[in-house]
């Protein structure tokens, strides 16, 4: 395998809709972003056998696939008053060991559970990278029926080998709590909610930053191009945070305008958000 810079780590996802089944999942839509700007992408995924939904991927990054007899599957059911998601089929487990050699100095490490697939322990095993955790996946359980519920998740050893978190209020909604407590394990979290903007938690301090104002199109997969372009764009401004949350900001909201997994992100788009972010 080539030499990479950003490691990407989760399930691709079949997400069912009438009629057919779409790409989706956190690395499907973070590769696109990351890919934007110009970094060397490695993608460690589990999927089915020539699994079709996996190709438009290729374009965007190197993709290592660790093959299962099904591809994770997910159904969401909106009714008034929320959503109801089933899991219906489990790819395989990601471990430290399905790494390719080639992959494991990379400098910008990004672990991206769905369903409890990426092993707690691989944050632990790149101690000169920067490590970001979107960890909604170990958030959820299932019962025999696939019905996703909320579960209460907060391990100390993962977080503390974690350098930056990212999540929504959303994935916390059944216990806001975790807003504070994960500050108590990783130096920097930052907690989005939408049009709303988010907060940033760094030593001891929350400081709130406002969302890039866009008419909404499609919402899915916001928070994830949010998290992909903090992570992509932190080495512009010498690892500022503050800098690279705005440039997270206006991505994704441009992400919202725009349909499908594999949103089109253009070098004007990239170039004026660091701009935007580099005159404060």
């Amino acid at each position: 395998m080539p030499t990479i810079d950003y490691l990407l780590i989760g399930h691709v996802t079949a997400d069912l809709i009438p009629g057919g089944r779409v790409l989706g999942g956190t690395v499907s839509y973070a590769a696109p972003i990351v890919k934007a700007f110009n970094h060397r992408l490695g993608m460690l995924t589990s999927a089915a056998a020539s699994e079709p939904l996996i190709d438009p991927l290729r374009e965007y990054a190197d993709v290592s696939v660790r093959l299962a007899s099904a591809t994770t599957t997910f159904e969401n059911i909106y009714r008034e008053g929320g959503r109801t998601q089933y899991v219906h089929s489990l790819a395989e487990p990601l471990s430290y060991d399905a790494i390719p050699n080639g992959w494991l100095d990379a400098p910008l490490v990004h672990l991206a559970p769905l369903v409890n697939e990426v092993d707690p322990t691989i944050a632990s095993r790149f101690p000169d990278a920067t490590v970001l955790l979107t960890p909604q996946g170990y958030m959820r359980q299932w019962g025999d029926d696939g019905k996703v519920n909320f579960k209460f998740w907060l391990d100390q050893d993962m977080l503390r080998a974690v350098d930056i978190l990212v999540c929504s209020r959303q994935d916390i909604a059944d216990a806001p709590e975790l807003e504070y407590k994960f500050g108590d394990y990783v130096d920097h979290v930052i907690v989005t909610n939408g049009d709303q903007g988010g907060m940033y938690y760094h030593d001891g301090i929350a400081e709130p930053y406002a969302a890039y104002p866009v008419v909404e199109t499609d919402p899915t997969g916001a928070g994830d191009v949010f998290a992909a372009a903090l992570l992509s764009s932190m080495l512009f401004f010498d690892r500022d945070l503050r800098a690279a949350i705005k440039v997270a900001a206006r991505l994704a909201a441009i992400s919202v305008t725009r349909m499908g997994a594999n949103p089109a992100f253009t070098d004007e788009d990239i170039q004026s958000a660091l701009n935007s972010a580099r005159m404060g």
